[in-house]
């Protein structure tokens, strides 16, 4: 898939890492998925080892269909964002990705010191749904057709995803 069908970073995306850094790791991910699960701990010990040489992002792409909770989750995590926790219930949502009921979301917020009151209003309403899905189709049409996938420096990394293959590929592209 060539950069150009990617949609770029912009100030509506989750990033970690400096705007100015050589390599931009993206990831379109699904809170449910058990092998976006494995990558989380991959693409955490990428960002503490290339540190500022690597901005992240994560992008949302719930696999409603096999996983159930997944939309709920991104909108939990957009509802925390919205009250600067975005990376917080990121990490909640993954290290307990078997609870994901619509409970233990509300429970992650008290966790986090959320306006939980805030946190479900939103969830109930949807508030974040048009963001979750725009995420959704931007990784469709960028060519994410499973969780995860990721694009480094716009361009999609159709290798594995365990820590050697992804620091060589990061490595490469300029980190």
């Amino acid at each position: 898939m060539n950069a150009s069908s990617l949609t770029p970073i912009d100030e509506t995306d989750h990033t970690q890492g400096p705007d100015d850094a050589p390599v931009t790791l993206i990831e379109y991910g699904d809170f449910e998925c058990p092998l976006c699960g494995q990558a989380y701990p991959i693409v955490e010990r990428l960002r503490r080892d290339y540190g500022d040489d690597l901005r992240f992002a994560f992008r949302h792409l719930p696999l409603n269909k096999v996983h159930p909770h997944a939309a709920q989750a991104a909108q939990a995590a957009e509802a925390a964002g919205a009250q600067d926790q975005f990376w917080a219930m990121h990490a909640a949502l993954f290290e307990h990705q078997r609870a994901l009921e619509y409970e233990d979301l509300k429970g992650y917020a008290e966790d986090l010191a959320l306006d939980t009151e805030r946190f479900a209003r939103e969830l109930d309403e949807r508030v974040y749904n048009k963001r979750v899905q725009a995420d959704l189709r931007g990784g469709v049409r960028a060519g994410a057709n499973g969780t995860p996938t990721f694009f480094i420096n716009g361009v999609r990394h159709d290798g594995d995803f365990d820590f050697d293959t992804l620091s060589q590929a990061i490595t490469k592209a300029g980190a």
